[in-house]
């Protein structure tokens, strides 16, 4: 079952960066897998994941350029999928191994939070179920369909059990309900965020 668990972008305290021996072929996100997980630990980790992570997203190194738009030094969105560490796992393993390639989200949890929706050309670092990045996506395409509009196609995608429709609608409504924002009703034709993307890092 999918959908994810977006959580707001991290802009703590930035970790040294020495281009001479930071890496992204080298860069181990295990690095950090003793750290608490706290916000600050998290937004450390994010933050040097992202300057590893420039090359691959077509931008220079921060730390052998100058002149660089405030706007790429700031990480992309971090966020894991599902509600659960397990499911966070095994969704963001479906990805590094190029089975999943979208993932679905209530658009009312945009509209009652406020939080965009996602846009074609976004970048984002995928979390693991222990808070630390594992991978970076770029968004290619989204769009918005009624939950009994979803295709054969979309499910195929999201590469969860065996890939087909009728998984994707009975693993995504028990999803939904357990998740449904306050207020509001699981229905067949509740909008559908349909976000689907292209893995840049690990290849």
């Amino acid at each position: 079952m999918s959908d994810e668990t977006r959580e707001p972008r991290n802009d703590g305290p930035e970790k040294s960066f020495d281009p001479a021996t930071f890496d992204p072929a080298t860069f181990d996100p295990e690095d950090y897998a003793d750290a608490d997980a706290g916000d600050e630990e998290v937004a450390v980790a994010v933050q040097s994941f992202w300057e590893a992570m420039r090359p691959y997203a077509g931008m220079a190194k921060t730390g052998v350029v100058t002149g660089v738009l405030a706007s790429e030094t700031v990480p992309p969105p971090a966020w894991s999928f599902g509600d659960k560490k397990e499911l966070a796992d095994e969704l963001l393993e479906l990805v590094l191994e190029g089975t999943k390639t979208a993932t679905s989200s209530l658009a009312w949890e945009f509209e009652d939070s406020g939080e965009p929706v996602p846009q074609v050309g976004e970048l984002s670092i995928l979390l693991d179920g222990e808070r630390q990045p594992r991978a970076l996506i770029r968004t290619t395409s989204v769009e918005t369909v009624p939950f009994d509009e979803v295709d054969d196609d979309v499910a195929d995608a999201e590469g969860e059990g065996d890939r087909t429709l009728e998984h994707w609608r009975a693993e995504h409504e028990k999803y939904f309900r357990r998740n449904l924002p306050e207020g509001r009703e699981f229905a067949e034709d509740m909008p559908v965020v349909v976000e689907r993307f292209e893995l840049l890092y690990p290849r």
